[in-house]
């Protein structure tokens, strides 16, 4: 059998993929990173509840530049899954779904998560 000369599509390496695109993975992802840092949230908490000795593991932990990082990470994940979730709401209450209103609801969505982002985190810095 002969090997045709076909066209094949472009790589993602290639082809760019559009903002609304980009953000509806993203949107996918946050959801599991989301779920990861429930379970997390709960074994910080059965630590803390364990006793003296598990808390003071736990908090070593949690103020560790890792632990902070970490949660960094899931405060933004989780302000990106709220503000795109309220962007599917509009959707699917029918508006929004022009695509020069879904790119701009996108910038929008990653504006507000990061906004909400460093407001929580200058508010928890500040109150030590």
């Amino acid at each position: 059998m002969a090997i045709q000369n076909r066209p094949t599509s472009p790589h993602l390496q290639v082809y760019k993929l559009p903002l609304t695109a980009l953000v509806s993975i993203s949107h996918r992802i946050t959801g599991v990173i989301n779920s990861a840092g429930a379970v997390l949230l709960v074994f910080v908490l059965a630590m803390a509840a364990g006793g003296p000795d598990a808390f003071s593991t736990a908090s070593a932990i949690m103020t560790s530049w890792f632990g902070t990082l970490v949660f960094l990470g899931f405060t933004a994940a989780l302000y990106f899954h709220l503000c795109n979730g309220i962007r599917h709401l509009f959707w699917d209450a029918g508006y929004g779904l022009d695509v020069e209103v879904a790119n701009k609801s996108a910038r929008l969505t990653l504006i507000a998560a990061g906004v909400l982002t460093v407001i929580t985190w200058v508010v928890a810095i500040a109150a030590g």
